[in-house]
């Protein structure tokens, strides 16, 4: 896996997911907020929301602050105003970066990315620099540890329920679909006894560039300032970086 996959993956291994908490809810707050305000509070009348409260609670972030959230977006309570940002641009190595903002403060934000681009090596480029080399594409990761099935099952299941494609990694499957057909997609996962761990749209890169020494420990370096940023929703890039060098990371 390479990129956004084996970034994540990496993550899930090391629990550092679990370690950062509250900073993941702070995050999914945000989504709640933006969610809310353009298609109202209610998750069976808006198809946005529902997926990020789904997002939420699989995180196990409290019922009570996901509701007291929606109020703010919606007014019955006071809230922050938040604005959503696609900002791009290039890692060390000549690697491509892109990030899903959300912001109060664009002036801000703006001047703590280019910071953290620059201390690794990289540098914030233009809008569409870069987005084009990645593709939106629905993600779901299993484990095949604890797995119950053999590959011709997962396989068949998966592109029986709409996936596109289905990878086999030494770790276990990712299975790639349209975002269309995401939630359905991973419906039927789980109604197949299937527990993903890690399930969301991402931005998918169309091919890899493959980093080392120096240039792989500044790209990794990045990945951690930026995911790290509180008005950083999702990082995305289109490393390969040798699996021995991500574990000690």
């Amino acid at each position: 896996m390479s990129g956004h996959s084996k970034w994540a993956n990496i993550k899930h291994r090391k629990g550092k997911q679990d370690a950062q908490r509250a900073k993941i809810f702070t995050k999914l707050g945000k989504e709640l907020i933006v969610a809310a305000k353009q298609g109202g509070g209610d998750p069976e009348t808006n198809q946005r929301l529902k997926t990020v409260v789904q997002k939420a609670r699989a995180a196990n972030m409290p019922m009570d602050n996901i509701t007291r959230v929606i109020q703010k977006a919606t007014g019955e309570l006071a809230g922050v105003n938040y604005e959503e940002l696609t900002y791009e641009g290039y890692g060390p190595g000549g690697t491509a970066v892109m990030l899903d903002i959300m912001t109060d403060n664009r002036n801000r934000t703006a001047g703590d990315i280019r910071h953290l681009f620059s201390k690794y090596g990289g540098n914030l480029g233009e809008s569409g620099c870069v987005g084009w080399m990645f593709k939106k594409q629905g993600v779901i990761s299993i484990e095949r540890e604890g797995l119950d099935k053999d590959s011709d099952e997962v396989m068949m299941m998966a592109l029986e329920a709409g996936a596109d494609d289905v990878k086999e990694e030494e770790e276990g499957f990712e299975i790639i679909c349209d975002p269309e057909e995401f939630e359905s997609v991973e419906a039927a996962v789980r109604a197949a006894g299937l527990q993903p761990f890690m399930a969301e749209v991402a931005m998918v890169p169309e091919n890899t560039v493959t980093l080392e020494g120096d240039d792989a420990v500044k790209m990794l370096k990045l990945m951690d300032a930026l995911e790290d940023h509180d008005d950083v929703q999702n990082a995305y890039s289109n490393f390969d970086i040798d699996d021995d060098l991500l574990e000690n990371q």
